[in-house]
């Protein structure tokens, strides 16, 4: 068959649609010289004719035409809607596993709309005299190609790239008008009018693209008179009501979204931007982005994450999937199967004009399975721009269409969907991120709606959404604990915010309340998410909800805030959960946990525990699982006495205390103070966690110690001095009593920690988060920072078994974790204390009494080798020299002794080392590690696990003595 032939055939057909649909398929198979469905596939498994489908009409239907994974087609008769074709390859498109196109037909024209995820829709049109043009066969004959169709059809274009387009304009347009002195929230509002007009006008809710002839005729007459203001006005009445708009129907919208007619002004300029705007493909953005974008540009706090990442649909789904769709599904594919069971009872034979009792019975568990989705409820307490709302609807309502679906493949009647808006519950504090959940969420709602080939609902469009509130998730206004509603599933990314920013973002008084209210269930040194983990367990122990999905950072595996995973897994179970993943928060990459758990009542619902993508038996509260025999559960090992007051976290400065070292040298030089007394009573070398890691950076500290007065402190004159001039102004502004009262001492002084290390020579510093686990030697009279961890010891024995990798692998899964470079983040109370030494060796035992033993004085010797090597490499006497420090007594300051020798000596620092890791540090590491591994009397050649449940069984042992 020729071009010619087959255009003059169809062009002159008076064919229906029953009796042409197939014969014109078939000649366009001979056409493009493609096999025919009989041709290649004789049973019909992948192509064929009237795949079966039945319609939402509840009416016995089919889809003309199937290629598995390339098309599914539609016919309609000449002169036929091809609308409503495209409408029922909608419908059914689920039960035809969602082919890459769509593609509807009336013999004359060819439509061929793209179906593919997270992309901008495109149709291509196809008429018959375009069949004459080479490269149209060309693009029809590749609608049967499975392996090209996604290279000539994809968009280019991703939903998520016109979300990112539209919301960097409005912000443009927000910052304008916050310049021109319009309140933030009232231009925040108006503006999500604005886009939910253009919204409305792309889906043709609003008819006739009447917002952009609205503006286009504003604009021509701009000049003499700007009547935005009162004709935008007028539409917002309009849609507030449902009424008339010049010769237009305008739907009622409802929702709270247009409760008036307010509009803010705009100029010329800001009208025209609008315009361009408008005339972007509002119907394909993403809402999964939609309301994060639009949050960074509306609210004025959140301007610096402008253009930053966004948390990706797929991450969010590792929370909903588990916790809501997984469970969900199981349950209709159990009752699916007693459905189909009590339909093949009931056999073929003539209809009835009754139903039997197994067709009741069947009709019942359908009809019952739709009354739980329609009822169920989803909260999100904390639900910011609603992002977790819009994808919980979402997947609600996919699964709702697959039960309609597969209920009319099974003969029963075909229902209308009715999981909505209504299913969802948010609590968020932010104003503006609550209005953008609403929006969010409506919009959800609509593309889905048109997408699947259903009716708008009507009076109203839109849903009052006073399920999403705009309050405090925690507290109330009056100070108590707020309520969260009963509901079925509770998912949520609480606010990642540690407990040492709590009381500057949130005030004093807010905090004290919440520690109060929550004291016994919340460690007073936990990070503001913890609220919400506990929050949540309470619900599932008083039966208020089925499960609970939350994300956190993975600091949440240690330290005080594990307690409240302790609590968890004491009262339920922790049934998946991802302890270590990539996130974005606040437009920050940071490192998360994802935590999903339920109640013992409610764990036959989940009978499958995952942990990082694998199966497992338990999860333990570290968010690890027994991955041996052994079963370690490292969460229950208990501080030990024997190493308490030994590990200390370093002075808080809370001030510019810090000077550098010459003008320290100049001060000490030029000692005529009243009291008679030198400035080096007062100034000492500091070390925070740079000078550990990298070179020393030669940084002193003013330090008035724990108790002196401001009085004598003032008989220091110029130390005082430059304090009362650079702590003393930021001090008067902190809420703490102390800090202002002795503004200049340090806000945490650390008495206990200078006790400890007084009457010693030297003692053991490591930085409390980094890379590598890394001990050195401190001199006495260097101060450490808060973020430096001090142990009062000065014998080489205890330092050796502290570098050894017996302790390096405990603090590894006893640690916390921090920062999106993953660094593991040391503790004194959590990987110190409950780290049991090799018996004799402890750090309540003076270094003197075990100074004869064989096995410490192995790790003494291991330990000095270790640190001779490495302080030759880090300084090389060819490079450096040392020149005695100014206060007798201090250490030498090491410095290079020309220009290239401190470009050479910048690239020696620790981290550099253990990043290159040569052998004979590794041999040094080694040989320390067989000493410590014969002082505890095991083989040195133990695996990671075997270690650790060695070092568990002594924790256990000695703690429970």
């Amino acid at each position: 068959m020729t071009v010619d032939d087959f255009i003059n055939t169809w062009r002159n057909s008076e064919l229906t649609e029953r009796s042409g649909s197939q014969q014109h398929f078939l000649q366009l198979c001979q056409l493009l010289g493609e096999k025919t469905p009989a041709e290649l596939d004789p049973d019909g498994e992948f192509f064929t004719f009237e795949k079966g489908a039945n319609k939402t009409t509840g009416t016995r239907g089919w889809a003309d035409v199937w290629l598995k994974g390339c098309f599914a087609w539609e016919y309609k008769g000449k002169g036929k809607d091809l609308r409503k074709a495209f409408v029922q390859l909608q419908q059914y498109a689920l039960a035809l596993e969602n082919p890459p196109l769509l593609i509807v037909s009336d013999m004359e024209m060819i439509e061929i709309h793209t179906n593919f995820t997270n992309t901008v829709a495109e149709v291509h049109l196809i008429e018959l005299a375009d069949l004459r043009d080479p490269s149209k066969l060309k693009l029809l004959k590749t609608i049967f190609d499975k392996d090209r169709i996604e290279s000539v059809f994809k968009p280019q274009r991703t939903r998520d790239a016109v979300t990112l387009d539209v919301a960097r304009k409005f912000t443009e347009l927000a910052q304008r008008l916050r310049s021109r002195g319009h309140d933030p929230q009232q231009v925040a509002h108006f503006i999500n009018r604005l886009v939910f007009c253009m919204f409305a006008e792309n889906t043709e809710i609003l008819p006739n693209k009447i917002f952009t002839r609205l503006l286009e005729s504003v604009l021509k007459e701009i000049r003499k008179q700007n009547r935005f203001q009162s004709r935008v006005s007028q539409l917002f009445a309009a849609m507030q009501t449902g009424d008339s708009f010049g010769i237009e129907d305008i739907a009622w919208f409802n929702g709270g979204l247009f409760d008036d007619d307010s509009v803010l002004s705009l100029e010329e300029a800001d009208i025209k931007q609008v315009v361009e705007v408008a005339r972007y493909e509002w119907k394909d953005i993403e809402p999964s982005i939609f309301g994060t974008l639009f949050e960074r540009g509306l609210d004025p706090d959140k301007r610096s994450q402008l253009g930053a990442h966004y948390t990706d649909r797929d991450s969010i789904m590792r929370i909903l999937e588990p916790v809501i769709f997984t469970p969900l599904k199981a349950e209709w594919e159990q009752i699916k199967l007693q459905i189909q069971s009590l339909l093949e009872k009931q056999g073929k034979g003539t209809r009835k004009t009754k139903k039997s009792k197994n067709e009741l019975d069947a009709d019942g568990l359908y009809h019952g399975f739709l009354e739980r989705l329609n009822n169920l409820q989803v909260l999100d307490p904390a639900c910011g721009s609603g992002n977790f709302l819009y994808l919980a609807l979402l997947g609600l309502k996919d699964l709702e269409n697959k039960v309609l679906i597969d209920a009319e493949m099974m003969g029963l009647e075909r229902q209308f969907p009715r999981v909505s808006p209504k299913n969802l519950n948010g609590i968020e504090i932010n104003p503006y991120a609550a209005e953008l959940a609403r929006v969010t969420v409506w919009i959800g709602q609509i593309q889905w709606v048109l997408k699947h080939g259903y009716d708008l609902p009507k009076n109203p469009v839109l849903e009052k959404l006073d399920n999403i509130e705009c309050c405090d998730a925690l507290l109330t206004t009056t100070g108590i604990e707020k309520t969260w509603k009963t509901v079925d599933f509770i998912v949520s990314n609480p606010p990642f915010l540690g407990d040492k920013k709590m009381i500057s973002v949130l005030g004093e008084e807010h905090v004290t309340q919440l520690r109060d209210l929550f004291q016994g269930r919340v460690a007073g040194g936990a990070d503001l998410v913890c609220y919400w983990f506990e929050k949540a367990r309470a619900q599932l122990a008083q039966g208020r909800v089925q499960a609970v999905g939350l994300v956190s950072t993975n600091s949440i595996r240690g330290g005080s805030n594990r307690k409240v995973l302790d609590r968890i897994v004491e009262t339920g179970r922790i049934f998946h959960a991802w302890g270590d993943e990539p996130w974005v928060n606040e437009g920050a990459a940071v490192r998360v946990s994802l935590v999903c758990f339920t109640s013992p009542e409610k764990q036959q619902l989940y009978p499958i525990t995952m942990l990082d993508n694998q199966v497992t038996s338990e999860i333990y509260s570290d968010l690890t699982a027994p991955n041996t025999a052994q079963a370690l559960d490292l969460t229950k090992a208990k501080p030990l006495a024997e190493n308490a007051n030994t590990a200390f976290i370093g002075t808080q400065k809370n001030g510019a205390f810090d000077i550098t070292g010459d003008l320290a040298r100049e001060w000490i030089k030029s000692s005529f103070n009243p009291n008679g007394k030198p400035n080096s009573d007062v100034l000492r070398p500091w070390a925070n966690g740079m000078d550990i890691v990298r070179r020393y950076s030669d940084t002193w500290i003013i330090d008035f110690g724990v108790n002196m007065s401001e009085d004598d402190a003032s008989l220091y004159e110029k130390p005082f001095e430059y304090i009362l001039k650079n702590v003393k102004p930021s001090r008067e502004n902190l809420r703490r009593d102390g800090h202002r009262k002795y503004w200049w001492r340090y806000g945490e002084t650390r008495s206990g920690m200078r006790n400890a290390i007084k009457p010693l020579s030297r003692f053991i510093a490591t930085t409390m988060t980094a890379k590598y686990r890394l001990f050195v030697w401190l001199p006495k009279i260097q101060l450490p920072e808060n973020l430096v961890v001090a142990i009062a010891r000065d014998d080489d024995t205890t330092f050796g078994v502290l570098h050894s990798r017996f302790h390096e692998l405990w603090s590894l899964r006893l640690c916390t974790w921090l920062g999106k470079g993953n660094d593991p983040r040391y503790t004194p109370s959590t990987t110190f204390e409950t780290f049991p030494f090799p018996e004799g060796l402890s750090p309540n035992i003076p270094a003197s009494d075990y100074a004869d033993n064989p096995h410490a004085q192995a790790i003494a010797t291991a330990t000095k080798r270790l640190n001779e090597l490495r302080d030759n490499w880090l300084n090389p006497p060819n490079l450096v020299q040392r020149v005695p420090e100014i206060v007798a007594g201090y250490p030498d300051r090491i410095l290079p002794i020309d220009a290239e020798a401190e470009k050479e000596l910048k690239k020696r620092t620790l981290t550099n080392l253990y990043n290159q890791k040569p052998q004979w540090l590794v041999k040094a590491h080694d040989t320390l590690d067989k000493a410590v591994a014969t002082a505890y009397g095991w083989e040195h050649n133990l695996s990671d696990d075997e270690v650790l449940g060695r070092l568990l069984a002594l924790n256990l042992e000695r703690s429970a003595e």
